[in-house]
């Protein structure tokens, strides 16, 4: 028997050791806190949104100095950073310019993505990007490679900025020459311009946007401006770099342009026809004024949410074009939300490349890698899973038809802004639920799914495959 030693005492089989719970649960809080891309986006959006709803429960953010309740302020400031637009308060009269000052940077900030402000920040401070900041930055982007991050920087700011200027300069001569005093004139184009090219469709304005239904000289710089901020920071960078060799652009930008542009020929010509005669919509106007109307109203469903015909009036046909062209929404690594048009692109093309029996996935002589396909497939069953989970919701607090519920759920998850004009009728619950869609639809189900992953896992064996009966 040898003295000063011990014997350690094994565990009876199907019992964990103390040792190794506290190795267990020391593994579960370090992949809980690993700085992966996906949780600092969440993390850097989620705190902002705080600062954003502490701001606008103080009395200087509302008009009548009174302080807005948490759950509305909470709510406002999700919509804004997560530039949607949808409001529980009517945005013109209930906050003050202070207040609609906050909603204003909030959606700047919002839209140009937290991720890429700091390391827009580091960059001015520190002359270069580090690698985790550049990974994370080309993951709200949906950059290439991690080689274009600085270029896709650099894209952003000036972009965003002179599309903001131009779309200002264009609208605060018109809001001065509408009767506007001339410093109100300057708010509300800045207010504008930053609501257009992020997409937010916030109105500072009381009356709203229908005040200038017929108007082209609000319509249009508004509608270019949306259009563009649709389109996603990635295919801005191209086709500003690239711009007379299309040739040469990539994929995802052929992709993009030409399903967008498809997009928006459809659904201008489905509002014309379908609203023609309607007394409450179009009816009233005259040929010029119907093209310009539906027009811009074909651009608003795919993340824009400015409303110069009533939803509630819309035929049941518009509504549904509507309700399918906001899920599907905008381009990846814009400031719109949905489904993005490019993951809508390759399940039509799948689907295409079955019918056909081809083994590959083709477009613009290029083949389609498996791997993002199933990619898209994941976008699509996941965000339709959050679409139904938060219109089951909604018809379980609230007294609202199917029609009515799904349309906001849908304007939520695709960040659009659109409304029934039930959205101040909900309860707090349903409000919740509208603001876990938005927040879901900004930072994209897949990227919420990584962030909340604990790890990832590398299968060293693989199974037989067996094919099963589809269809």
């Amino acid at each position: 028997m040898g003295r000063g030693r011990s014997r350690a005492v094994k565990a009876p089989p199907g019992t964990l050791s103390p040792t190794s719970l506290h190795s267990g649960w020391r593994a579960t809080l370090r992949g809980l806190t690993k700085p992966t891309p996906a949780r600092l986006a969440l993390a850097a959006f989620t705190g902002l949104i705080a600062i954003v709803t502490v701001l606008l429960m103080m009395p200087f953010a509302t008009a009548d100095g009174s302080r807005t309740p948490f759950v509305d302020a909470l709510f406002t400031a999700i919509s804004a950073i997560c530039v949607t637009g949808l409001s529980t308060v009517d945005t013109g009269v209930h906050w003050s310019d202070g207040g609609l000052t906050v909603i204003m940077v909030a959606v700047k900030m919002g839209g140009m993505g937290m991720l890429t402000l700091a390391s827009l920040l580091t960059l001015s401070v520190a002359r270069s990007i580090g690698l985790a900041q550049r990974i994370g930055t080309a993951t709200e982007t949906r950059s290439e490679s991690i080689a274009e991050v600085g270029g896709v920087l650099r894209t952003i700011v000036i972009t965003s900025t002179s599309f903001e200027v131009l779309t200002f300069i264009a609208l605060t001569p018109y809001m001065i020459i509408t009767d506007h005093p001339f410093w109100r004139s300057v708010f509300l184009g800045m207010f504008y311009a930053i609501s257009a090219f992020n997409n937010a469709g916030f109105v500072p304005e009381a009356e709203g946007v229908t005040q200038y239904a017929s108007d082209p000289l609000f319509l249009v710089p508004i509608g270019l401006a949306v259009l563009v901020g649709s389109l996603g920071f990635p295919v801005i960078l191209v086709v500003v770099k690239k711009w007379r060799r299309p040739r040469r652009w990539s994929v995802h930008v052929k992709l993009t342009l030409a399903t967008s542009g498809l997009l928006l020929a459809v659904a201008w010509l489905g509002y014309l026809v379908m609203e023609w005669s309607n007394e409450m919509t179009l009816g009233p106007l005259g040929i010029g004024e119907k093209l310009l109307a539906s027009g811009f109203t074909a651009i608003m469903p795919r993340s824009g949410g400015f409303a110069i015909l009533d939803v509630g009036h819309l035929t049941g046909e518009s509504r549904l074009l509507t309700d399918v062209l906001m899920f599907i929404g905008g381009g990846s690594g814009s400031t719109a939300g949905g489904i993005r048009v490019t993951t809508f692109a390759l399940l039509v093309l799948s689907i295409w490349a079955e019918m056909r029996g081809n083994k590959d996935v083709e477009v613009f002589q290029r083949r389609i890698p498996q791997e993002t396909i199933r990619q898209a497939i994941g976008v699509l069953v996941m965000g339709s899973a959050v679409v139904l989970a938060g219109t089951f919701a909604l018809l379980r607090l609230t007294s609202f038809t199917l029609d009515q519920s799904l349309f906001e759920v849908l304007s939520a998850f695709g960040t659009v802004g659109l409304s029934y004009g039930i959205t101040d009728e909900l309860s707090t619950g349903a409000k919740l639920v509208l603001a876990a869609c938005m927040y879901i639809g900004r930072v994209g189900p897949v990227t919420l799914g990584a962030a909340l992953a604990l790890r990832t896992r590398t299968r060293m064996v693989r199974f037989p495959s067996e094919r099963p009966i589809v269809g």
